[in-house]
């Protein structure tokens, strides 16, 4: 059985599905009993299913059924959550991601907590393997009142996008204020460290070698007229796209001290909540909104969630409510005790976050879809595009980018 010592909670606990089997009702009891889930004379009394599933960038998951001693204490329908995989080197790379979120599922056991997150029964890391775990609550999309999951990057299939971002937004700007009122306590374990919330590490690449991805954009364009909106494909929008991304190149590290220098504009987000990390319920009238997948969670500037957020969102989410969800998250944000900040303030950082994400990741799209598509794609809607979460994702995120890029005043960012 594989199992490491926990940093957190000083529990021994075990770093695979089959691990978890083996160690059985015994561990679960202990783990919920050491995390304040379960009460002393409960008791995990059977581990009645297990099933492990691929998903995600990182790690390994698993869905978990047990049962209790007490009736309808705690939830019978779990997820399991490790950071390693140990059958896939480049997965297990990205062991380091859950630390953050270890932490976070720690803190979100409080009662005070301002917004929704599913039930943690127990969490651990272990820093010296990158070795973690987390077992929470499983949302149950489709019943009890919970909408169906949405797909990233597919909203066309979503009933009232609008109003399931307005509910995102408030949440997104709950959490992050109540951080600065310090209603969320979350103290030196999320230090500012902007640059380190990715996925992955990358050099910037060289302004020759961007320029050469703007040609494959345009070549790109030329391949599949329908693919994008003619305005990010236009010869005059290119031709300037050639001149800004070499300026972003020598101003990479200013644009990172940019974001990091506003401490106002700083605080305790989620970096990634696309709507499929996240589930929807009504009550009354009101949408309400919880997040998961909190890797990569942290303190950061306030733009990186925004993006986070809304680079899945359909391109005419951004041209027609933008700036309107812009100013909803910033008077949530105030509402839960953050300041109060100016939104042409915080669009300007998000210029300067989506200059560095866009150069560093996105412009590598061209180059990605000439390669994996058919001759000919005559829109995004194609099966061969829709049917692809990669390939649909990857380009509707590029889209939404260069859209922003083409619609904004980039030489006041870029210092030119």
């Amino acid at each position: 059985m594989r199992s490491c010592p926990g940093d957190h909670l000083g529990l021994d606990f075990p770093t695979d599905a089959a691990s978890l089997q083996e160690a059985g009702p015994a561990f679960l009891t202990a783990a919920f009993r050491r995390a304040g889930a379960l009460a002393d004379d409960d008791a995990v009394v059977a581990l009645d299913d297990i099933a492990e599933f691929h998903g995600g960038s990182t790690g390994r998951k698993a869905l978990l059924t047990v049962s209790y001693r007490g009736p309808g204490r705690l939830p019978r329908q779990l997820f399991v959550k490790f950071s390693r995989d140990f059958d896939d080197p480049a997965r297990d790379l990205g062991r380091g991601q859950m630390e953050l979120e270890i932490r976070f599922a720690l803190l979100s056991r409080a009662a005070t907590f301002p917004i929704a997150v599913p039930r943690c029964l127990f969490a651990d890391y272990h820093t010296g393997t990158g070795s973690g775990i987390l077992i929470t609550e499983r949302i149950t999309f489709g019943s009890n009142g919970i909408e169906e999951q949405y797909d990233k990057c597919a909203d066309y299939s979503m009933p009232e996008p609008l109003q399931h971002y307005e509910a995102l937004f408030s949440a997104l700007g709950r959490l992050a204020g109540s951080d600065k009122s310090g209603l969320v306590g979350a103290g030196a374990d999320f230090a500012v460290d902007i640059r380190s919330l990715s996925v992955g590490d990358r050099v910037p690449y060289s302004a020759d070698q961007l320029r050469r991805r703007v040609d494959l954009l345009g070549e790109l364009a030329g391949r599949h007229p329908g693919l994008l909106p003619p305005h990010i494909v236009s010869a005059a929008f290119l031709s300037h796209l050639r001149d800004d991304v070499a300026v972003i190149t020598a101003r990479n590290d200013a644009l990172w001290d940019r974001l990091a220098v506003d401490a106002d504009a700083v605080a305790l987000c989620h970096w990634n909540a696309n709507v499929d990390n996240a589930w929807f319920w009504r009550a009354g009238d009101r949408l309400h909104c919880g997040l998961l997948d909190w890797g990569c969670v942290g303190r950061m500037n306030l733009a990186m969630a925004v993006w986070g957020a809304l680079c899945s969102a359909e391109t005419a989410m951004w041209d027609s409510h933008f700036e309107h969800l812009l100013q909803h998250f910033l008077a949530e944000y105030a509402a839960a005790g953050g300041p109060r900040l100016d939104a042409a303030v915080l669009r300007d950082h998000l210029l300067a976050y989506v200059a560095i994400m866009g150069t560093t990741w996105l412009l590598d799209v061209p180059g990605f879809l000439l390669k994996v598509l058919p001759d000919s794609v005559p829109d995004r809607f194609d099966p061969a595009i829709a049917g692809n979460e990669q390939i649909r994702s990857r380009l509707l995120m590029m889209t939404n980018f260069l859209n922003l890029w083409e619609r904004s005043d980039v030489g006041s960012v870029l210092g030119y």
